[in-house]
């Protein structure tokens, strides 16, 4: 008798994503997107300029190499009707503060080096490691989950992330008895990252984010080395980034180049600068509004090259409590 997979049901199935040649079709742009987000106050929502879709400098950003060998998500039971957000759009909608404050920061984020990129794991773990990238390629097996994605300022997309558990590398370190949370730290060279063209007074670089260490013993906690089926382009956090799929995506921690398991939750970016509106948990809550406008709808990017969405409801958990809510029961 064969062997039946039974599939997580928090994974997307694959035939709702949409094949990369559709991905081209040339559509106008959307002159702006109406809506609330950090911009209200802060910095321009609209991030993707009309002709962005026909710049092949923006293709030449996620023309990455594939990577290989990939296991399929075929075999996943789907949960949800949204199709894949298309390449196009995903790669020139991104927020990378370390790049600037509006949304199409993709032209700057190449100035990101990757060379010789390494990644630290130490603190309260019984073998620390330093990795290379080939080293995290290979020592974990990697694979495609399409996940939701879902910003703070209440725009979401779904992604097709190439990575691996957080668990596994936990497994590899053994963190000890007095770990409690882990702090991930992004890199930072003030001489390619300009930072945002606003200012919240002393801005405290390197993005650094955290979670329990429960939290990043789920199985749906992610570490992304790719998308779409190649490597990570730069405006997504290159080389390696934090998935966290039922938190708001500031969470999810860009070209990560440390990892630490520490006793005491460490301060992170936005928390340390707006405590008020960016909470250390940020989980996704409908009935929880930020300060500044509601979280119950958002908007969903998804299909073609043109800058438009459709409102959906806001899922509590962003429609993963089946996988988490119980690491926040009372």
């Amino acid at each position: 008798m064969p062997f039946l997979r039974v599939p997580p049901a928090w994974q997307l199935p694959r035939p709702h994503a949409t094949a990369e040649a559709s991905y081209q079709n040339r559509r106008q742009f959307l002159k702006q997107l109406v809506g609330a987000g950090i911009g209200a106050s802060l910095i321009p929502l609209a991030g993707c300029r009309s002709g962005d879709a026909e710049n092949p400098n923006l293709a030449a950003t996620y023309e990455l190499p594939s990577l290989e060998p990939l296991v399929s998500n075929d075999r996943f039971a789907g949960v949800d009707d949204r199709p894949i957000t298309s390449q196009v759009l995903a790669s020139q909608y991104n927020n990378f503060y370390e790049f600037g404050g509006s949304k199409n920061i993709w032209l700057a984020a190449q100035a990101l080096p990757v060379n010789d990129w390494q990644v630290e794991v130490g603190g309260l773990v019984k073998n620390p490691q330093t990795y290379d990238l080939d080293d995290l390629k290979q020592q974990f097996d990697l694979e495609e989950r399409l996940y939701r994605f879902r910003c703070v300022e209440a725009w979401s997309m779904v992604l097709p992330w190439v990575g691996f558990p957080m668990r596994s590398l936990l497994a590899a370190v053994e963190p000890r008895p007095d770990a409690k949370f882990v702090r991930f730290t992004s890199a930072y060279d003030a001489d390619v990252m300009p930072g945002p063209g606003f200012h919240l007074g002393s801005l405290p670089w390197p993005y650094t984010e955290s979670l329990r260490v429960e939290e990043m013993a789920n199985d749906l906690a992610f570490f992304a080395v790719g998308i779409y089926g190649k490597e990570l382009p730069k405006q997504h956090g290159a080389p390696i980034r934090a998935v966290l799929p039922w938190k708001y995506g500031f969470k999810g921690a860009k070209s990560i180049v440390k990892i630490e398991l520490v006793a005491e939750q460490p301060k992170t970016y936005w928390h340390t600068l707006v405590p008020n509106e960016y909470g250390y948990e940020a989980n996704v809550n409908p009935d929880q509004p930020h300060p500044r406008w509601s979280q119950a709808r958002e908007r969903f990017i998804g299909e073609g090259t043109t800058l438009s969405w459709e409102w959906r409801e806001t899922l509590p958990y962003n429609g993963y409590g089946e996988f988490v809510a119980d690491l926040y029961s009372a």
